[in-house]
């Protein structure tokens, strides 16, 4: 039976990415993320940390609501194959069966780890000159510098437009925010194309910025 809760988004569905040793949920409101391990066909899912930020809407809180409800503890895990197309299932202790498609990770895509970096992005995008998109409207971002405890240091970049989305971002007007962002160096990009990628990592803060 569908879960309706997670299903907020057609465009944006709940991702789990996995790391060596961490577990990240992607496209839930708040960026929630915990320690893992698999031990005898089951996935140990350590204490799940999430950011308080406040969902847009009462969808986006209830969505955040039923992965905490069933990312926790002890889950039946079990790898499928589709052809190409690798699936995972979980299942809860209450009988919950959650299915994931598995997709190239950006690492993979782009043939390397990338860097990371932190980009602010300001309230509000700005008009910008673009070859192919007359009244292009592109986000004013400038880099930002943190250290090992991730208090600000340094002098903030210029601000600039970036011609280019974040994959994974998507911006609310009126929100200023703090991405960290991962970048990567596209090999071989097209004539009118950029040559850098950004992907979001997560969102380190967010202000709601007043006209």
């Amino acid at each position: 039976m569908r879960i309706d809760a997670l299903f907020v988004s057609a465009e944006k569905p709940v991702q789990l990415e996995f790391s060596a040793d961490r577990l990240n949920v992607v496209n839930s409101c708040n960026n929630m993320g915990g320690s893992y391990s698999v031990k005898k066909g089951r996935l140990q899912i350590g204490q799940m940390v999430s950011t308080m930020m406040a969902c847009p809407d009462a969808a986006r809180a209830a969505l955040d609501d039923a992965i905490a409800q069933r990312l926790h503890g002890s889950l039946g895990v079990s790898l499928l194959a589709r052809g190409n197309t690798p699936r995972m299932q979980l299942v809860t202790d209450s009988g919950d069966t959650l299915t994931f498609t598995g997709v190239p990770t950006a690492q993979t895509r782009f043939g390397g780890p990338g860097e990371t970096t932190f980009l602010e992005v300001a309230a509000q995008a700005v008009q910008c000159q673009h070859p192919l998109v007359p009244d292009k409207q592109c986000l004013l971002v400038r880099e930002r510098h943190f250290d090992e405890q991730g208090l600000p240091t340094g002098t903030p970049g210029e601000w600039q437009p970036l011609y280019q989305d974040i994959e994974g971002y998507t911006h609310t007007p009126g929100m200023r925010e703090v991405l960290r962002v991962k970048r990567y160096t596209i090999k071989n990009p097209p004539a009118d194309g950029p040559a850098i990628a950004y992907v979001l990592d997560m969102v380190v803060e967010s202000e709601k910025v007043k006209n």
